[in-house]
């Protein structure tokens, strides 16, 4: 059993509408599913992805309204990057951010690798890396109703970073248990000396890495918007998820078990440092209940909240594309 590289990162915003003005209007992304959070079905659950949604390109929000800011901190996922295809294409993203009044810094390097940091008006930490010189996973094919040019499109998603106050138990869940292999190091451009650690699964590459680094001068983070709530692992199929199942259950690694989220299946479990993980399936994929040129555009429910439909409309604000944060 391999895990394939990431399959998709859940944060939290306050604001559905604002969301999808920034992440589909500014960004690009597609909304391939609008939903509710099957464990609050109060609440919205955005999926925003490449043009048919396909595993690895998933940024997912649950809302929360009146969520109070993140406090940044230790034991949390602190950044999260997306993938854009060479470096010229950081170039125009500083622009349009210059255009659009979207805060970032400067391109600069890490492991070897162009980025671009910036933030979402909720203060989400984004990371946009160059994919020049990737040759590992592959990634997703843009949207062609972009308002972003194809050539310069987010492709997927890149390295997610996890900020912890001691690195060793969270190393032994991805290495020894995940499977997970060391791949090399870089300098925190935040902390000089301090040390970013790379760890990759599958083909390796932007769409397959955890970049963890050490920090024991932190508070634990308080989550609220603009934080992450959780990152998912790719998994082939619903038999090699099973496997999975019983790798944990034998590392002693209290798991959720098999859950059936309709459009994949999952498990989900916290590794030592307090992380929530997910193991997800590539399909079924998220024109089960939609036909692809159509994702996004109606609210979607999975059959086990088709006859609960007409209470969650009604306890829905209307998701207004027009709003703004």
């Amino acid at each position: 059993m391999e895990l394939k590289g990431l399959h998709h990162v859940s944060a939290i915003t306050a604001r559905a509408g604002g969301n999808f003005e920034f992440y589909t209007k500014t960004l690009g992304l597609r909304l391939i599913k609008k939903t509710v959070n099957q464990d609050d079905i109060r609440v919205y659950h955005l999926f925003y992805g490449d043009e048919a949604g396909s595993p690895g390109t998933e940024l997912t929000f649950f809302e929360i309204p009146q969520a109070a800011r993140t406090h940044e901190g230790n034991n949390s996922i602190s950044e999260i990057a997306l993938r854009v295809k060479d470096n010229k294409a950081l170039d125009f993203w500083k622009k349009r951010f210059v255009e659009y009044n979207v805060e970032h810094d400067e391109v600069t390097t890490r492991f070897q690798r162009q980025v671009l940091a910036f933030k979402d008006p909720e203060g989400q930490r984004l990371l946009l890396v160059s994919d020049q010189d990737n040759k590992g996973v592959h990634g997703g094919v843009p949207w062609d109703k972009s308002p972003v040019p194809k050539e310069f499109s987010i492709l997927g998603l890149g390295p997610v970073k996890l900020t912890v106050p001691n690195i060793e138990p969270t190393e032994r869940v991805l290495t020894e248990v995940l499977g997970f292999r060391k791949s090399g190091a870089y300098s925190s451009s935040i902390r000089g000396q301090s040390k970013i650690i790379v760890y990759e699964t599958g083909k390796g590459g932007t769409g397959a890495e955890i970049h963890i680094e050490e920090r024991n001068d932190l508070p634990r983070e308080r989550l609220g918007r603009g934080g992450v709530h959780h990152v998912a692992f790719r998994v082939d199929n619903e038999e090699e998820l099973r496997k999975w199942i019983e790798k944990l259950n034998e590392s002693s690694l209290i798991n959720s078990g098999f859950i059936d989220r309709f459009y994949f299946r999952s498990l989900y479990f916290r590794e030592p440092n307090g992380i929530l993980f997910e193991l997800a399936t590539d399909g079924p994929g998220f024109a089960t209940d939609e036909e692809e040129q159509h994702l996004g555009e109606s609210l979607a429910l999975p059959p086990f909240l088709e006859s609960k439909r007409a209470d969650i409309e009604a306890n829905l604000k209307p998701l207004n594309t027009k709003s703004s944060f």
